[in-house]
């Protein structure tokens, strides 16, 4: 029997209204691409979705990266005692049963969050699901803006690698991911790549957030062992 995370039904009513959009959420909607309805980086989206709840968990001070040897972190969780929300809930579980590395995590996580967070964003109204017929005949399912949260999100990563400004812990992190996981260059219409802005992205994903970082230095801790850990189990074995 595989050690995998128990999941909670997809698309399950949550007990409790949401409360502030997650740094997962986030993502993901930064990810999706209006013009053609689809999610940048489909074949790595599992990684960069873990690394983003690993994120939330670290935020809420639910988890904290360890040195475990010379070489090796592994995630522990910390003695929190509120419930975690219905997205983190299924990945802390995983974590409580033992520390692990971080590929680990991302690994038994990743596979099962696309539905969820999918259906979060649609029931918050960012994300609608528009149905219609493919040739007429079979029924199909497309995805479209539902509000303008997606635009804010893109003007606060596009104000920092362009213009400069220091980012928010989300804003960091979000750019962290997006960096590791090669997808930035597909925001060009919106974010013009330039060696600038690849530069800038790049500092970020290593933990060089400016000012931001005096008060998120777990934080920032976290998510660049999550970059480092998403390039080598993605990026590196392609080369």
């Amino acid at each position: 029997m595989t050690d995998q995370p128990e999941l909670h039904p997809t698309g399950s009513a949550p007990a409790v209204p949401f409360g502030e959009p997650l740094l997962v959420e986030d993502v993901l909607l930064l990810l999706f691409q209006p013009d053609s309805g689809t999610i940048a980086g489909e074949n790595i989206l599992f990684y960069v979705l873990a690394g983003a709840v690993l994120g939330d968990l670290t935020v809420q001070e639910r988890i904290e990266v360890r040195k475990a040897g010379a070489l090796t972190n592994r995630i522990h969780t910390l003695g929190v005692t509120t419930d975690a929300d219905a997205l983190l809930a299924p990945a802390l579980e995983y974590i409580q049963r033992t520390p692990r590395n971080v590929q680990t995590v991302l690994a038994a996580i990743g596979p099962n969050l696309r539905t969820p967070v999918l259906d979060r964003l649609v029931e918050r109204g960012d994300l609608a699901r528009e149905h219609g017929r493919t040739l007429g005949i079979f029924p199909s399912t497309k995805l479209a803006l539902g509000s303008d949260r997606r635009a804010e999100l893109v003007d606060r990563v596009r104000a920092v690698l362009t213009d400069g400004e220091t980012p928010a812990v989300r804003t960091a992190a979000s750019i962290a991911l997006l960096s590791a996981s090669g997808t930035l260059p597909q925001f060009d219409s919106e974010i013009p790549w330039s060696g600038d802005v690849y530069t800038r992205a790049k500092a970020i994903e290593r933990g060089d957030w400016g000012a931001a970082a005096a008060g998120s230095a777990v934080v920032r801790t976290l998510t660049a062992t999550v970059a480092s850990a998403l390039i080598a189990a993605v990026v590196a074995p392609r080369s």
